[in-house]
This record gives C-alpha cells, structure tokens and sequence, in this order.
C-alpha cells in the first residue's frame, strides 16, 4: 500500500528539512540538489530510447504481439507486418507483465501489479472490446501462468493460501471463482507449472529450490499423485524448464547434472529411465529453449561467455545446428509461430536496443532461411554507431583454481580518447545473474557524458561460469565477492588509461549491497558511492522481505535464525560498519519494494548521516524493486549523473 508523503516525514526523521518532492508528491528527494536544466537537455535523447520485446504471434500467424513503451509504461502493442505501425492494445497506468495468448483464440492473458508490490493479478484482455477480466483474487501474489494445449485450463502460481507458500492454481478462465489448489508448497520452496500433457491430465512442475538445485515432478491432476520425475538425492543439482515431447513418453529439459553448465537434455518418463544430454559438446549453459506446437521442431540459446548463440533443434533425432550470420549480442524470447514455419524471438546488441526479428525456417527443423527485423525501436536520436563496444577481460583475484590464479570475467567499455579516464564500477544484482554485454542506453551515457570508462564485472557468485563459481560466495564465503572488486581495484591501479583516483561504484539490489560492502571496505579507493535498492543489514533485509520468498534467500545468504549465522551476517553487514564509509552516498529506492524493504535504505542513511558523512536519497512512493514510470527513471537518471559528475571532476 502506497505510504502518504505526511506518514513518511513522520516515521522517517532523516527525510527533514531538505526535503523536496516531484512527480505530484509520489517522488521525495533529500539532500539532492536542483538538477539543472542544461543537465536534463543533455540526457533527453538517452531518456527517450524503446525497445520492442517478443511477446507472441496473433492467432492467424501473421502479426506478432510486442511490449513496448510510447508513453509512461510498458503496454502490449500489435505489429502486423516487418517494419508496420505499432498498435497499441492495452492503456493502464501500470506496466503490463508477462502475457501470453489463449490458444486457439486471440484473448490475451497478462499480468499486472500496482505501484510496484509485484502482488500481480492475472487477467483476461479481449482486444475487440479492449476490456480486462480479474482472474485473481486482488490480493496474493501470481505469475508462471501456463495455458493447457486446448486453452480450457489454466495453471499457475499463487501464494493466494497464506501469503507465504508458492503453491499451484488451476482454472478454468471461464470460470475463474472456481479456481482450485492443486499442489499446496510442502516448504518454503517455488513451486511453478512446466508443462501440460496433450490431454490435460497431467502436469510437469518445476521445484526451485535455489540457484544450485530444481527438481521436477509430475503431477496426475485427478489424482493429486506427484511422482519425481528428475532431481533424486539430497543433492540433486539444477532441473529446470521441462516440456513434454510429441510421443507424450518423455520430456525435455535443462540440466547441470554431471558437469558444471545447465545442459539441454531428453528423459522418459518411466522411472527407471536415464538422460540424454543433447549439447554434451556446448561448454555453456544452455539458457532457454522453445518447442512449436506440435513438438516437431525446436531451438536453443546459449549463453557463450555472455553473448548468446542460437541453435535450431531436431526434436526426433535430437540433432542441432548452430544459426549463422546473426549479429553479436543478446537473444531470447523464443517463439514459435502456430504453422511453425517461423521463428521470432527479441535480439539487442551493444549499439542497438531490444527489438522483434522473424527468422524464416526451412522445410526441414534444422534449415534456416531469411532473418527478418520487424521493429525498428527509437533511439532518441542519438547516432549509436558511436557507441562504445564491450571488451571482455580478466582480471586476477585473491584465491587460486589449482595452482592457477583466479580471474574475474568483466565487460569494459572505453570512452574515446587516451585518458587517464575516471572509472565507473557497475556491478549486477542477484547475486546469481549476470553482467552481459547488451545495450545499455545508461552505460552509453555515462561513457558520452562523463568521459568514464565504465566496467561490469561478474564476480564469483555470477551465472553463466558454471555451478561452481555460482556457489563461490554462498553462507560464510559472502566476502570473497567483495574482495573481488578490490583485486578490480588493483587492477584498474595497473592500467595506464584509467585513472585509480576517480573510481565510483554503482549497482543494485544485491548490487547495492556489494556498493555498499566495497564503501566500507574501500573507502580510501574510490570517490563516492550509489546504492540502488541495495541490502544494507543482512539480518533485518531477511527479517522483512515478504514472506513468500524468504527461505528462498536463506539458502543464498544463510538463516538468520541460526545463532552463529546470525551473527555472521550481522558481522558482513555493512550497516553495522557505517563509520567506515568515508565517502559520499547516492541512496536509491522505491517505497514498495517487497524484495529489499524501504527499511534497508531508511536505516543505512540515517546511520550514515548520524556519523557525519553525506548522503543523497531519493525515495519513490509509486515504484517497488526499481523505477519503471519514465518519468521516475528520468529524474533517477538525471540525478545520478549530476552526482557521478559532481565525484568524477
């Protein structure tokens, strides 16, 4: 629920008399000074980038349905032919979620939460009427939707229950009051539904248990009877993303069992039954995969040291071929169109932002033919060939792999120009994701308008390295990550055109915890600091964050409740050393957030202030885990950029 500008002055002290707000109230600002108007003009162009993201194709095979953005949010738009008008379908003030089209018809379903609380509701959109149907209840959180290949049933996730389990719905979107729970979450894991059989009757689910384990199931609908289908042990590795094949008797999935990287793999059902890995001979983790309807064709991305590489897949033979020509960036949202004659899926690079491109395929599942770009998103009219291009390094850290150093893969982008130049450190959240080198309309501006080079490591904990660099940083090895950004430090030290004296780090979510951890740890390196969203105590960020993902993040960070953890956490917890942070502190957040509490910003500034350090924060009443209304990010960006220039002279 949205907090009053009046309530929040009276329960945060630390929001006084510089405080000002913006956006009719739902933006407050404290400590920052008035941006200035020649700063705003700058970034115009850069505040006025789209992109155009694969949704899926209409029903006739013909159009594709996008996400894209024209005014504050992100709507769904249609698009009936390569480079065609965009046709705006949805208009709400809040940013439509994930969406998908009912088989068989052109009904869309989506999902939508408000202010940012990620308590999303499903429902129903007719496009002919343009009005919505609830299928919810307007209170729990839902999501990982899945429509039966007849499009009567719908599944999903819902913590609809208690507010805390992930447990499995099952509707008929006809009928949505009679909706019924089908898998109760025996624990504090994530339950979601994978896949149905041709017939309805049955049910892959997916169990997430953490970053290094998933297990899969399947479920008799009628009966209730769920039988372990892949994950056997107490360890039982990472099993994700499971499909039916066309026999019914098997399915496909992605494994890491038996080697370091998430794998594509085939299984049949029977229980006594053993995998197939298809892409043995693919050193990656295969990142996402897509089947057509009728299970005949497929095709695969990897994830090959941050760039992705497409593959077309031979469902019968399980052969697969890599696609040729395309450009170098990043790929995903695979989707196949109903005659399966065709592939699209949304594709960006380092100089051109997400957009829907169509790749004609051939007769046979592994022929590709013509490669089709179907929107041409705005660039604000910035000339992107300009764009600094990502050059992948690494550095070497504090430990050994064998008697071999360890090195840290990173991305540096360079301004033009022999510098010295000032650096900025920009590090990801997570912790298991990924600094990967897409477009960044963001980074490009830091690059154009500060003259800074700007670099995204992927410290250990990071994905995409393999299983064993993912659980490098787990429990009471937290600080081994932060160390790897002061062996960054060194590094950039050691290079002659980057200047060691002006180096800022910025990240967020578990990004802002690193920024904050390399504040106190390195203070004496490094100008200033900017915490998005970011865990500043690891004890009360566990205490607070909703109660539907906490045992989730306990298997990452630790359980708090365990004496020895808790005071370890207590210990690493930057909050708890604040009077080790001696440079200036940029404080980002949103007043919803369910994942990291405004109270982990709240208290970090005000102890921060308290020991006479000076901090800007800025707060918004009407966004959660980030900024997604324009005019939010705008005033974030603007913001951020006078303080990094303000640091960086």
């Amino acid at each position: 629920m949205r907090t009053s500008l009046a309530l929040l002055l009276l329960i945060t002290p630390l929001l006084a008399e510089t405080t000002r707000t913006l956006n009719s109230g739902n933006l407050v600002l404290s400590d920052i000074p008035v941006i200035p108007a020649d700063l705003k003009a700058k970034l115009t162009p850069y505040e006025n980038v789209r992109a155009a993201g694969v949704i899926t194709w209409t029903k006739n095979g013909e159009g594709l349905l996008i996400s894209t953005r024209f005014g504050e949010v992100s709507q769904i738009h249609q698009v009936d032919q390569p480079g065609g008008a965009r046709h705006q379908l949805t208009f709400f003030k809040e940013p439509v979620g994930g969406a998908s089209r009912r088989p068989g018809s052109d009904t869309l379903l989506f999902s939508m939460d408000e202010g940012g609380s990620e308590f999303a509701q499903l429902y129903l959109f007719d496009s002919n009427t343009a009005t919505r149907t609830l299928l919810t209840d307007g209170k729990s959180k839902n999501g990982s939707t899945l429509w039966s290949r007849d499009g009567k049933l719908l599944a999903h996730q819902s913590t609809r229950r208690n507010g805390a389990s992930n447990d499995i719905w099952l509707m008929s979107p006809d009928k949505p009051k009679e909706a019924r729970l089908i898998l109760e979450s025996p624990d504090g894991t994530y339950w979601g539904p994978g896949d149905f059989s041709a017939d309805g009757k049955q049910l892959i689910i997916g169990n997430y248990i953490s970053a290094l384990a998933s297990r899969l199931h399947l479920l008799d609908i009628a009966s209730g009877k769920l039988t372990l289908l892949a994950g056997e042990g107490d360890d039982p590795g990472r099993r994700t993303g499971a499909a039916f094949d066309a026999s019914g008797d098997g399915f496909f999935y992605l494994t890491d069992e038996g080697g370091e990287f998430l794998q594509f793999a085939h299984r049949p059902l029977a229980s006594d039954s053993k995998s197939t890995i298809i892409t043995k001979d693919i050193p990656w983790d295969v990142r996402s995969y897509s089947l057509n309807e009728e299970r005949t064709r497929g095709a695969f991305v990897t994830n090959a040291d941050g760039l992705s590489r497409l593959y077309l897949f031979d469902p019968a033979s399980l052969k697969y071929k890599a696609v040729e020509g395309l450009p170098i960036g990043l790929l995903g949202g695979l989707e196949f169109s109903p005659d399966g004659t065709k592939l699209a899926f949304t594709m960006n690079t380092a100089r051109t932002p997400s957009d829907s491109f169509v790749l004609d395929l051939g007769s046979a599942p592994l022929d590709a033919g013509t490669l089709t770009r179907w929107t041409f998103s705005e660039v604000g009219g910035l000339d992107t060939s300009t764009f600094s291009e990502p050059i992948l390094i690494r550095y070497p850290t504090f430990d050994k792999v064998g008697d071999q150093q360890r090195t840290i893969p990173a991305f540096l982008y360079k301004p033009k120009g022999k510098g010295p130049h000032p650096v900025i450190i920009s590090i990801h959240g997570g912790p298991e994701s990924q600094s990967r080198p897409g477009f960044s309309s963001r980074t490009q501006q830091w690059i154009d308008q500060l003259g800074a080079a700007v670099i995204s490591p992927n410290v250990r904990g990071s994905s995409g390295y393999g299983k064993t660099y993912l659980g490098l940083d787990n429990g009471y090895k937290r600080e081994d990550s932060v160390k790897d950004i002061g062996a960054l430090l060194d590094w950039i030290a050691a290079q002659p055109d980057l200047d060691q004296n002006r180096v800022v780090v910025y990240g967020g979510s578990y990004g802002g915890y690193m920024v904050l951890a390399s504040a106190v740890h390195y203070s004496d390196r490094l100008q200033a600091a900017v915490d998005v969203v970011g865990i500043s105590n690891f004890v009360t960020f566990l205490e607070n964050t909703q109660d539907y993902r906490r045992d989730l993040r306990r298997v990452e960070y630790g359980d708090e409740r365990i004496p020895a953890m808790r005071m370890h956490l207590q210990e690493i917890s930057p909050l708890t050393h604040v009077d080790k942070i001696k440079i200036p502190l940029f404080v980002i957040q949103g007043q919803n957030d369910p994942r990291v509490p405004v109270t982990e910003a709240e208290q970090v500034v005000a102890a921060v202030r308290a020991h006479g350090n000076p901090v800007w924060y800025m707060n918004a009443l009407n966004e959660g885990h980030g900024y997604r209304k324009k005019e939010n990010r705008d005033i974030y960006a603007q913001a951020v950029l006078m303080f990094l220039k303000e640091h960086l002279k």
